[in-house]
């Protein structure tokens, strides 16, 4: 494993163990590549499972939602990626809007939360149910130009994306994703390569 703007550590959690990431905080700028990456993963299409928590930092800002998440197809120069990742917090909101932005796809360097919203608001977020400080599982189904995930053992798709913005050709590295005020926790990372 290569921490990539993240540090990184070994912890036991809620009876698991866990590999755990924190943002460098030296990194201002959202949805860049801070993740915790898996050498020897060269995926292109199958399935990616992993268990995360999250948790907000004593010194979380106030935007911070618990960012935690899946980088995938990661280039050699971590300077090109797919990812999907949650924001735990926003789930339970009182405000409807927060609530339809629970999940998010993104696509490094072009394509960052931000600018997807502004282009095709709704296409690249969604909601589901869930909470900081308890185990998600995240699987997601990657086919060519499609990702589909699916939160803990929900049979239908919380997202879809049929326009994964790298393209069916581009393949990579797992990383294990984490952004601004999280203390994020993996477990039980499975990854099964399709053709």
């Amino acid at each position: 494993m290569e921490a990539v703007s993240v540090s990184l550590a070994q912890e036991r959690v809620k009876g698991k163990n866990t590999v755990k990431a924190v943002k460098d905080s030296v990194v201002k700028a959202v949805d860049e590549p801070t993740f915790i990456k898996v050498i020897g993963t060269d995926f292109k299409n199958g399935i990616i499972e992993v268990k995360v928590l999250s948790r907000l930092l004593k010194n979380a800002p106030e935007f911070a939602r618990g960012f935690i998440g899946i980088a995938f197809r990661i280039n050699d120069s971590n300077t090109k990626y797919e990812s999907i990742y949650v924001r735990p917090t926003n789930a339970r909101a009182e405000d409807q809007v927060r609530r339809n932005h629970t999940i998010q796809y993104y696509a490094y360097p072009d394509y960052k939360f931000d600018r997807l919203r502004k282009e095709a608001p709704e296409r690249y977020e969604s909601y589901t149910d869930m909470t900081l400080n308890q185990w998600i599982t995240m699987r997601i189904e990657v086919k060519d130009t499609q990702a589909k995930l699916f939160i803990n053992k929900h049979q239908q798709p919380s997202l879809v994306v049929n326009d994964l913005k790298h393209g069916a050709a581009h393949s990579g590295a797992i990383g294990l994703w984490v952004d601004i005020g999280t203390e994020g926790y993996f477990t039980d990372l499975k990854i099964i390569k399709q053709d």
